[in-house]
């Protein structure tokens, strides 16, 4: 006799590390107020980031679900999530990612840092279109705190957190203008916002392209160590995918 083993609810938290699902293990913790859902699937709001977090081993019906928030021909973004797609999903970008976590870094406030609100945000994103360090968008700056140097009152360099699996936050958004590179901003903000994280008795971690050697050993040189490579992906739901169980209601909050 076959048993019925129910599905985990969508904000079941992973039994894995809280860092080998980090977009998971966030919004089914403490980012759990930003959790758009449906069926198993959580994602970010669009305007925060771009992150999708699936279960551990999803299922066809995730994959429905994932299909229907995207909606037909829609992006998916995938990171640091080790189960690829569909096969019939067109992958539209790959990079080869590395995850690193603290182990000896000298964490340090900066006296010419100051954080950054909703009303730097239009800075913010015109410093991330120039330097390009990875997605940001006009409310990545809830997701936890941002500091920024200014030079001449122009912002020149930022970083801040963004994932925040339960004991755990990761650094993002590490980015200088290219008037200047070479003066060490970016490691003063990365010490200054892992000084934050380490008060409030969490861990700091980051994530980066593999192929980005160089910011790869600055981070190692601050004191990081690599925990895994991962994977960064982009793929394209089929138009012609069955939709997800009509019965189904996507739950919003």
């Amino acid at each position: 006799m076959t048993q019925n083993h129910p599905r985990p609810r969508a904000d079941a938290p992973s039994p894995l590390h809280p860092l080998d699902n980090p977009a998971r293990s966030s919004l089914t913790g403490p980012h759990a107020h930003f959790a758009e859902r449906r069926g198993r699937i959580l994602r970010y709001p669009a305007d925060v980031t771009p992150w999708l977090a699936l279960p551990d081993v999803p299922d066809a019906q995730d994959w429905a679900d994932v299909a229907a928030l995207a909606g037909p021909g829609g992006s998916v973004a995938l990171a640091a999530f080790q189960e690829a797609p569909p096969q019939d999903w067109e992958i539209v970008f790959r990079a080869d990612g590395v995850q690193l976590v603290d182990v000896s870094v000298d964490a340090a406030p900066d006296p010419e840092a100051v954080p950054l609100g909703p009303r730097d945000v239009p800075e913010m994103l015109d410093l991330v279109a120039r330097a390009r360090p990875g997605p940001f968008l006009p409310r990545t700056v809830e997701l936890g705190t941002y500091l920024g140097i200014r030079r001449g009152g122009e912002l020149v360099a930022m970083a801040g957190e963004r994932l925040h699996p339960p004991g755990w936050t990761e650094i993002s958004g590490v980015c200088t203008d290219e008037s200047v590179r070479g003066q060490g901003l970016a490691s003063r903000l990365v010490l200054a916002v892992a000084h934050g994280i380490r008060e409030r008795g969490e861990t700091p971690f980051l994530h980066a392209s593999a192929s980005n050697t160089g910011a790869v050993r600055l981070y190692e040189s601050l004191g990081f160590r690599l925990r895994r490579r991962t994977e960064f992906l982009s793929a394209l739901v089929p138009a012609t995918l069955p939709s997800a169980d009509a019965t189904r209601r996507p739950s919003l909050r």
